[in-house]
């Protein structure tokens, strides 16, 4: 049987990152280089997430797959199949770029990936914005013109936030997540990305990136005007309160919230559930074997884990990601 697992961070050097994820989450970044993202659970080309201890130390997540991947996901798995989702922690020191990620029948035409995320905001500093959809009444033709002349900003719809809003973010949907934020990714596997504007820097190479407007503007949802926030509200559980975030076809999200001396039982239901803890800590008991989960920790529990214990000795926070329809 599978345990739990957890992974050694990814660490990948951005433009527009910089050394907050030490700060915050005491992650041991790379000496000199601005890091934008830390891949906790990734299976992808670009990267991979290896195992950091227990049982299956040193092996990496692509190799799970192919050896035990309906222990894994609970259902039978094609051959080459890579694991659905790929985590993240973002720290946004500047503004990402403005962009778009395809529509699966988009992506299949342009061999690339669909890509539906959603962000949690764990800091945010005062003025800190995230720009979602368009502005309302913004036309095709207004935006691909106002893209031309350089001022294509003033097309998007933007929301001021702070420390718990989450924005889901479908495929189609033009969106930058704003400087001064540190931010939990959850996300489609895929990595596909069509750049519409990049605030007219240079990127590592010292050159201006590259931007991808046909594609984008084949990709956008022109219809998707001014977005919100996800708004729901908690509710009390055993031991705390629960938040729904997402309910999709690509994956269930909610937050949890744990009083001192929680102890609590969940069962995976032959489905995998992965846990990232936003504050706190949280300890996952199974087998008799204990997984401490700092902040800014991951943990997959594989559908096979079949029942463990969550306990917290202080107030603790998590995102618990689940497939479709299976929310606890």
């Amino acid at each position: 049987m599978l345990p739990p697992l957890t992974f050694r961070p990814l660490f990948k050097e951005r433009i527009w990152g910089g050394r907050r994820l030490a700060e915050v989450f005491g992650k041991e970044l790379p000496t000199d280089l601005l890091i934008g993202e830390s891949w906790e659970i990734t299976d992808r080309p670009e990267g991979v997430s290896v195992v950091a201890e227990g049982p299956f130390a040193g092996r990496d997540l692509s190799w799970l797959m192919s050896h035990y991947g309906a222990e894994l996901l609970g259902r039978p798995v094609a051959p080459g199949e890579r694991f659905p989702w790929l985590c993240k922690i973002l720290d946004a020191r500047e503004d990402l770029s403005l962009q778009v990620h395809p529509p699966a029948a988009l992506a299949r035409e342009r061999g690339g990936d669909p890509k539906t995320e959603m962000w949690y905001v764990a800091e945010a500093d005062p003025n800190a914005r995230m720009y979602v959809g368009l502005r309302r009444g913004i036309t095709r033709e207004q935006f691909e013109q106002q893209t031309r002349d350089g001022t294509v900003a003033k097309c998007f719809h933007y929301h001021y936030v702070q420390a718990g809003d989450v924005m889901f973010v479908p495929s189609g949907r033009v969106h930058a997540i704003g400087a001064g934020q540190v931010i939990f990714e959850i996300q489609q596997n895929s990595d596909t990305t069509y750049r519409v504007f990049d605030w007219n820097r240079k990127g590592l190479d010292g050159r201006p990136r590259d931007l991808h407007l046909d594609q984008a503007f084949a990709a956008i949802d022109f219809a998707d005007w001014e977005p919100d926030l996800v708004r729901s509200d908690y509710e009390a559980i055993s031991g705390g309160r629960r938040r729904p975030l997402v309910r999709d076809k690509i994956f269930d999200v909610d937050h949890h919230e744990g009083e001192p001396g929680l102890s609590r039982r969940l069962s995976t239901r032959g489905q995998p559930h992965l846990l990232a803890v936003t504050r706190g800590k949280l300890s996952i008991g199974s087998g008799g074997v204990e997984t401490l989960l700092p902040a800014g920790g991951f943990c997959l529990l594989p559908a096979v884990c079949g029942e463990v214990i969550l306990s917290s000795s202080e107030p603790a926070g998590w995102l618990q990601v689940t497939p479709p329809n299976i929310s606890s």
